[in-house]
């Protein structure tokens, strides 16, 4: 298993901020330094224990599907060497694999996420209100029930430690503008509906997922941060997919429902930091996921 970086500490670059998976990094004035650690986040709560391998993971499930969706809207990579803008050998070593040099970005400050299924935070939201951020939905669908057809609701994004939120489309015209608004609804669609068709012929479903967006500095929409990975996506392998209830699945869901049932103090664990201490199977399974679902889509 390889060794896990929980945290990195680059000293030959200004840290701009550490996410809750991700540290960037500032380099020069126009570009960022994107390293993604081996920790993993889970309703919103940093876990304790890394997953060993996962950053690197997703970077290169990030970087295929980056070039997978080419064409569609530009995006933030650079192309240059992510190991060229760091000054030591053990810096390299700490970044390898697992980083993005990247345009530096004015993000939008919302969160453009698609559904083509019900589950999660929809199906919670569509048992109250038979819609899913004031989209509405046809009457008597069952958790993990295919939609119509993809549906944008987008989120705020949150502080670290708080819930993102969910938003309707209108809200989130108020905050962006209407225009950009809806280009980012038409886009996220586009890149959603490219990215399930593609995996379906790899045997997964792609339930929902996040994009995230922002603008260089001429105006340009960009796409940026991760993308399709399983930490921003709901991946569900087609052979075990049954409406009804949640599918087994390829993304943090093996976490999040450990979680549903662990406890602390003998109490079910509140959702709140600090999360509790994950098992080595968990984590062992965790990494199996991962690497099942890269090793499938790039097959």
């Amino acid at each position: 298993m390889p060794q896990a970086l929980y945290e990195s500490s680059l000293t030959s670059l200004p840290l701009l901020g550490r996410g809750k998976v991700r540290e960037n990094y500032a380099v020069g004035e126009d570009r960022i330094l994107m390293v993604a650690s081996d920790r993993l986040s889970a309703f919103d709560v940093i876990m304790g224990e890394p997953i060993p391998g996962k950053g690197a993971l997703l970077t290169k499930m990030a970087l295929f599907w980056f070039d997978k969706l080419g064409g569609i809207v530009p995006n933030h990579l650079t192309g240059e060497d992510p190991l060229s803008v760091v000054a030591t050998a053990a810096e390299r070593e700490q970044i390898r694999d697992r980083a993005m040099l990247v345009k530096r970005l004015k993000p939008l400050p919302i969160e453009a996420v698609v559904r083509g299924y019900l589950a999660g935070s929809g199906w919670a939201e569509y048992q109250k209100t038979q819609s899913v951020c004031g989209v509405a939905l046809p009457p008597g669908l069952r958790n993990a029930d295919k939609l119509p057809a993809p549906i944008f609701t987008p989120a705020t994004k949150a502080e670290m430690g708080d819930h993102d939120e969910n938003i309707s489309f209108e809200r989130a015209a108020e905050i962006i503008g209407a225009d950009l608004a809806a280009r980012v609804r038409d886009l996220s669609i586009q890149l959603y509906q490219r990215a399930a068709d593609f995996a379906l012929t790899k045997g997964i479903i792609i339930a929902d997922t996040k994009f995230e967006f922002g603008l260089d500095a001429d105006g340009t929409l960009t796409l940026m941060d991760e993308v399709l990975t399983p930490d921003s996506s709901r991946y569900w392998p087609v052979e075990s997919y049954a409406p009804g209830s949640n599918p087994p699945s390829y993304d943090k869901q093996f976490v999040r429902d450990w979680l549903e049932q662990a406890t602390v103090g003998g109490k079910p664990w509140g959702k709140t930091a600090p999360a509790p201490a994950l098992p080595a199977e968990v984590i062992d399974r965790t990494v199996q996921k991962y690497e099942e679902a890269l090793q499938r889509l790039t097959a």
